[in-house]
């Protein structure tokens, strides 16, 4: 009996553990081609409660050494405007099993690739947040959430602002113990599920993994003897399947 009041209380837990928003961003990874200046980026809600999200939006910058660092976007040169991207709009009220979107809008200059990182909050909706909520309902969430034990969870993605004049050249230079990719353009090819695998072997397999090459650097890696690496570069909308043999 006792056994059985305990599991009964575990399943009680983890119901309660699980109750409230659940939002999903999709994709991670969103490219602006050069020919668009709006995306539409779509926030599903697989939870139980309505999601309360705001959308923050920090520039990326990279060294020379490749490090990166997360900047807070300026105005423009004349103060008009914002220059980078924005997100309109910014606060997302998304029901219980719904889904909302946000157009991301790029405005400035497109000489050159631009990174963006998007990040969507949930949050417990506050007077000061611009939510378009009243005091009571919003009174009413907080009772909702405090009744169970509710996580919060944010997701951030990566988004690519391609240049005005976006040209691809992606130069390959197969080794015989080496293989390369050196992006010779002016925005991000994409190297897509990257296996590598034993030839005898297909089970015999490292994690599938996604990497992306900036204009101006290579992506490269060892070739071993008896080991298949299958990939495909992207590059815009094209893409090719290859095939490499160690």
């Amino acid at each position: 009996m006792k056994r059985r009041l305990a599991l009964i209380g575990f399943c009680l837990f983890t119901q309660t553990a699980h109750a409230g928003p659940s939002i999903n961003i999709g994709t991670v990874y969103d490219y602006l081609d050069a020919d668009k200046s709006t995306y539409l980026k779509r926030v599903f809600n697989g939870g139980d409660s309505t999601a309360f999200v705001k959308v923050n939006i920090l520039e990326i910058l990279y060294d020379a050494d490749g490090k990166s660092r997360e900047v807070p976007l300026k105005s423009s040169a004349d103060g008009s405007a914002r220059d980078g991207l924005m997100a309109s709009p910014a606060r997302l009220i998304v029901p219980a099993n719904g889904m909302q979107g946000t157009r991301l809008l790029y405005m400035g200059e497109r000489v050159h690739e631009r990174y963006f990182r998007v990040r969507f909050v949930p949050v417990v909706p506050e007077k000061e947040d611009e939510f378009a909520v009243s005091s009571e309902e919003r009174d009413e969430y907080k009772k909702t959430l405090s009744a169970g034990v509710t996580v919060l969870a944010g997701y951030g993605a990566v988004f690519f602002v391609r240049p005005k004049d976006t040209r691809f050249a992606s130069a390959i230079e197969n080794g015989a113990t080496q293989y390369r990719i050196r992006n010779n353009g002016n925005t991000v090819v994409v190297i897509d599920e990257f296996k590598d695998c034993s030839v005898k072997n297909e089970q015999d397999c490292v994690p599938t993994t996604k990497h992306h090459i900036l204009a101006g650097r290579s992506f490269e890696f060892e070739k071993q003897a008896g080991r298949e690496y299958r990939f495909t570069l992207v590059e815009g909308e094209r893409s090719q399947k290859l095939d490499v043999k160690g």
